[in-house]
């Protein structure tokens, strides 16, 4: 179900920073800001891999340059998004790894730097490796307190720490300053319902489909949340929305017919109580009423006058003598 999902982060690249302050500086010796630029214009073109070799050779000509650390590590992040993405986990795997290494040696070279901190949490946070990832988070947030950037991501390592007070208020600080940042609300949302604020939840998926009524993630998640609210006709009727678009989105319909059938015992006539069988009215007592007490005693009395007769009546007479032989 929907209850606890993955964390999807946003592609926020440290290239387009670093082409600015490429297109500034003079060619490393050897070539290597010609690489870093060609580097920069493969990622741009998705071609992640080859980009990662461009600053890789920008790196070979100059080691101490922590940008090329910097924009391998991104382009191979991106890369391992890219293999994730087509069910290469291995391949994913490799290239997180060469990431994580690239921005340590990026903290390493340019440890005042807050961007440093920032990718090699937002990469620990895609491994899942949420502590981590809070740590380099809260440390460049001490470099630069206002990055709405990393206040994004430490709001997502937060959700996958399960702290949901504070990513919703990581959430809505990043909101406040980028009201369209639709991802934000995504993940207060999720935030929310994790508390059980159905409602808060609700109102941030409906912006989101009102911004994209096509958004059919969106209305699956919200249909999700009114389920959990008990609030199955709105539930319904947002399943049925998705359905219309795809139908053959089983998960969805499964999820309709749990809202249906919900509703329907929802909206059951209770059953009768069962009958207990009347109490005798004082017209129609019971046998055992009707025996009083005065009743009780005259059958006694009578018993005893009829076992004195008999022992009048058997007084003296001699006992028969018994055949059996003894």
């Amino acid at each position: 179900m929907l209850n606890k999902q993955p964390i999807s982060v946003a592609i926020v690249s440290v290239l387009c920073c670093v082409a600015v302050h490429v297109d500034a500086a003079k060619p490393a010796k050897g070539g290597g800001g010609n690489h870093m630029q060609r580097g920069i214009q493969l990622a741009q073109e998705k071609h992640f891999d080859a980009a990662a070799d461009e600053f890789g050779k920008a790196i070979k000509d100059n080691p101490k340059d922590p940008r090329g650390y910097a924009n391998r590590g991104t382009a191979y992040r991106q890369g391992a998004r890219t293999a994730m993405a087509s069910g290469d986990s291995e391949g994913a795997s490799t290239r997180y790894q060469a990431a994580l290494a690239d921005f340590a040696k990026y903290i390493e070279l340019a440890p005042k730097d807050a961007s440093a901190y920032t990718e090699h949490g937002q990469t620990l946070s895609e491994l899942r490796q949420y502590d981590a990832a809070l740590a380099d988070l809260n440390k460049a947030l001490e470099l630069r307190p206002d990055d709405l950037n990393t206040i994004k991501f430490r709001g997502f390592a937060e959700i996958g720490l399960n702290q949901w007070d504070k990513a919703v208020a990581d959430c809505s600080a990043v909101i406040q300053k980028k009201p369209e940042d639709l991802q934000s609300y995504d993940r207060r949302a999720l935030a929310y319902r994790s508390m059980k604020n159905y409602d808060a939840a609700i109102a941030d998926y409906t912006f989101l489909i009102t911004k994209n009524p096509n958004d059919m993630e969106a209305t699956t998640k919200r249909g999700y949340t009114y389920s959990l609210a008990q609030q199955y006709e709105n539930a319904i009727a947002d399943y049925q929305a998705v359905l219309k678009i795809n139908p053959q989105d089983n998960d969805t319909f499964q999820r309709l017919q749990y809202a249906q059938s919900m509703l329907a015992a929802k909206n059951a006539t209770p059953s009768p109580t069962p009958s207990i069988a009347a109490s005798p009215t004082p017209e129609e007592k019971g046998l055992m009423d009707k025996i009083i007490p005065l009743h009780i005693g005259i059958g006694v009395v009578a018993l005893l006058i009829i076992a004195v007769i008999v022992r009048l009546l058997t007084r003296g007479k001699a006992e028969e003598t018994s055949h059996r032989i003894r």
